[in-house]
């Protein structure tokens, strides 16, 4: 269990960190070395949750603050920020996983029942304390990756009352648990199996009933549409959009997954945050998406454990001008691992990105991901929520993949004991 399980962190707190070997802050100087912005024997302070003062550990000797922690020369960067995870759900679905080991695809689980609605089904018979004592669980876990910032989608209710009920969730984690959370209303996930004849009425109660409350819900920043031939059109994925952006949300889209629908063009037409999955992406999608500003939010978990060895082309993406995030894309059905790291790995070995920006996609750009100016860098101004790594240097938890080599966590100016 971690440390400040049950309660937010004190922001009122001062931390000075010192003796940092190898300071990892996501931004290039003069005075730093590599892409990476690294900073050698290095120390930082924080003060009510923000980073007040970067500088080199001789420099900190005379400073005081209400903790002061010497790392003995370990490595400290950014902490990690997944930007797309359905964190939130009952049940699991390691049967699934066994019939994809025998042949069966994703979508013929899906048409017998299976997938998405085999977790909406048991999402919906859930109560909200069976629903909050699971994701605080999970997100413990998190933490215990490295991860201090999460967005956390809906989606698995498909009904009104169960899409509040898993934003209430989200809500509740938001203000008892350390990790920093950021909802998203998924309630377009798929077309339930109710309305699968009746989709423009789903769609109706969508737009009219669940958006109008759930964007209530302060937590709630965002909304998301699943545009795939199992779930949305690209009609029906703007109509729901721009509702959703008339009641304040942002817009992130899951596009091109299973094929090219279309999905990258849509979210540069709508001004959208970060278009998600993108493994079937075209040139001129990628273009579009670079032109509008659109981070391309990749997730190598996903794409690793379907199977089928195609992932996104993540070089032409950088090619035609795009930013690009990784996250986990944790769920119960195609990627049930927290390990953000890990997905970083997978992307350098399997879709060519370099160390350094798969360092920087789940860090400062998955922060821009989030629409996030504040996090995901270490600069002065910026929020305290870093990860202290016990090893030589940035690169060797990518390369130890799967081996979790995070000592500490600081959230907030606050240090959480893993």
């Amino acid at each position: 269990m971690l440390k400040y399980l049950g309660s937010r962190v004190d922001m009122n707190k001062s931390l000075l960190i010192k003796n940092i070997g190898r300071l990892v802050t996501m931004e290039e100087g003069d005075d730093r070395d590599g892409k990476l912005g690294v900073i050698l024997d290095a120390a930082v302070q924080i003060e009510e949750g923000k980073i007040s003062w970067i500088g080199t550990s001789s420099e900190s000797v005379n400073m005081n603050a209400d903790d002061v922690i010497d790392i003995g020369g370990q490595v400290v960067m950014p902490g990690l920020i997944d930007c797309h995870t359905h964190l939130v759900h009952a049940g699991s679905r390691e049967d699934e996983f066994n019939l994809r080991s025998q042949g069966k695809s994703y979508k013929e689980i899906a048409e017998a029942g299976g997938g998405i609605m085999s977790t909406v089904r048991s999402t919906r018979e859930a109560s909200l304390e069976d629903l909050y004592d699971e994701v605080s669980k999970r997100a413990d876990e998190a933490i215990r990756n490295g991860i201090t910032t999460m967005e956390i989608k809906t989606g698995y209710g498909l009904d009104l009352a169960t899409e509040i009920k898993m934003a209430d969730a989200i809500g509740e984690l938001d203000s008892s648990h350390p990790l920093e959370v950021y909802g998203t209303f998924l309630g377009a996930h798929i077309v339930p199996a109710e309305y699968k004849s009746r989709r423009s009425e789903y769609i109706d109660i969508v737009v009219s009933q669940m958006l109008p409350q759930i964007a209530k819900k302060e937590w709630i920043t965002s909304c998301d549409v699943f545009i795939e031939d199992i779930a949305y059109s690209i009609d029906e994925a703007r109509s729901i959009a721009r509702a959703a952006k008339d009641l304040g949300l942002a817009i992130h889209l899951h596009v091109d997954q299973f094929g090219d629908g279309g999905g990258a063009k849509l979210a540069a037409e709508l001004g959208a945050l970060s278009a998600d999955h993108l493994d079937h992406t075209s040139k001129k999608g990628m273009k579009l998406m670079a032109e509008g500003g659109v981070i391309g939010v990749v997730l190598p978990g996903a794409s690793f454990f379907t199977g089928g060895g195609h992932y996104p082309d993540v070089r032409k993406m950088f090619e035609n001008g795009m930013k690009v995030a990784i996250a986990t894309d944790y769920n119960p059905g195609t990627t049930p691992s927290l390990n953000l790291m890990l997905n970083a790995s997978i992307a350098v070995t399997q879709m060519g990105m370099t160390c350094d920006e798969a360092l920087l996609g789940i860090t400062r750009t998955a922060a821009e991901a989030l629409g996030l100016a504040y996090r995901g860098v270490v600069a002065e101004g910026m929020r305290g929520d870093l990860i202290v790594l016990d090893c030589t240097d940035e690169y060797y938890p990518l390369y130890r993949y799967g081996e979790n080599m995070i000592s500490q966590v600081i959230i907030g100016g606050n240090a959480i004991n893993t």
